[in-house]
């Protein structure tokens, strides 16, 4: 009896983390208005055979400015100014821009740096995996170009953010560092069209 009634309360305290996990992310998303890390992206086809890996700095302002920065082993420069997404590749000298409406929707920046959550994402707990607590977020619009997001929190702190696409190619972030409610300048978050690049707009 007195085992059942411990396995009861393991049982009863793992619901509750993975429950938290969930309300970690809605906390995230409601009170953490700035943020920045150093981040390490693994990306692995489907079939598992094939992975690379790119590591840079993320930055976000509430609502909907972010900056990606890819330094290794390429470069590249991703900026969100409320209004555009704006993608810089030095080696080709090329920028690329889009209306934040169209390149936002329910992806994962979306998730990281939106102003809104329960509209674009259903939210379950994900478990316990790898020291971290998951949250499940599947885009309520089926059709779109990811199949689900999971978020990692180490207690309060995001750690993690692993993304499969409608392909089943597997895209995982891992943060470091991560700094909630930092100063951030503004001019982090505009995008200034370095000289002689070619402008795409899409």
């Amino acid at each position: 009896m007195k085992k059942l009634l411990i396995a009861a309360a393991l049982a009863a305290a793992t619901v509750a983390a993975h429950a938290d996990a969930v309300q970690t992310l809605r906390a995230f998303v409601r009170d953490v208005k700035t943020g920045r890390a150093e981040f390490t992206q693994t990306v692995t086809s489907p079939d598992g055979a094939r992975k690379k890996t790119s590591s840079g700095r993320f930055e976000f302002s509430r609502p909907d400015r972010f900056r990606f920065g890819y330094e290794k082993p390429f470069q590249q420069t991703i900026v969100a100014d409320g209004q555009k997404v704006w993608i810089y590749d030095p080696d080709l000298n090329q920028v690329s821009s889009r209306r934040l409406s169209q390149a936002l929707g329910a992806t994962p920046a979306a998730l990281l740096a939106g102003g809104s959550l329960e509209s674009d994402f259903v939210l379950s707990n994900g478990g316990s995996q790898g020291g971290l607590e998951w949250a499940q977020a599947t885009p309520r619009t089926p059709d779109g170009p990811f199949k689900s997001m999971k978020v990692g929190f180490r207690g309060a702190e995001l750690a993690a953010v692993e993304i499969v696409d409608s392909f089943g190619q597997r895209s995982r972030l891992d943060f470091k560092g991560f700094e909630a409610g930092v100063a951030l300048p503004a001019d982090r978050f505009h995008f200034t069209v370095p000289a002689g690049a070619d402008v795409l707009q899409q």
